[in-house]
């Protein structure tokens, strides 16, 4: 190899190298606002029997059913009435909802089921399984 070959190699080539940055910059751009939602914040609760919550009566019982019913007070709800019901309710059982979920209860008719609690304007809601 003469020397004339070994000069012409003598400087990197960093034209690859900075499109692959723009590259990974542009991705962090995109995903960055996504990261930023919110979801639901959960508290973990200690062990309390079902029981007790219930004896209480101070919060709405709602039992989801594994054909994905709605009941309150052993009357059946339609989901396009849950949240008027709701918020009907709230008013003189003022510290939350109880969601008691059967066993096979769809995950989307509970999750349903709390959204329509907070936007009954609810903010205590309590999840178990019956």
């Amino acid at each position: 190899m003469s020397r004339r070959e070994r000069d012409s190699f003598n400087e990197i080539n960093i034209t690859p190298l900075t499109d692959i940055f723009l590259v990974l910059l542009i991705i962090m751009m995109v995903i960055a606002p996504l990261l930023d939602q919110q979801g639901l914040n959960l508290a973990v609760p200690n062990n309390v029997e079902v029981q007790d919550i219930k004896n209480e009566n101070k919060l709405v019982s709602v039992v989801v059913t594994d054909d994905d019913r709605y009941y309150i007070d052993d009357t059946e709800v339609k989901s396009s009435e849950l949240e008027n019901t709701i918020r009907q309710k709230s008013k003189d059982l003022p510290e939350g909802v109880l969601i008691l979920a059967q066993p096979d209860a769809s995950h989307g008719a509970v999750v349903k089921l709390m959204d329509k609690a907070r936007d009954a304007g609810v903010t205590n809601i309590s999840v178990s399984e019956t």
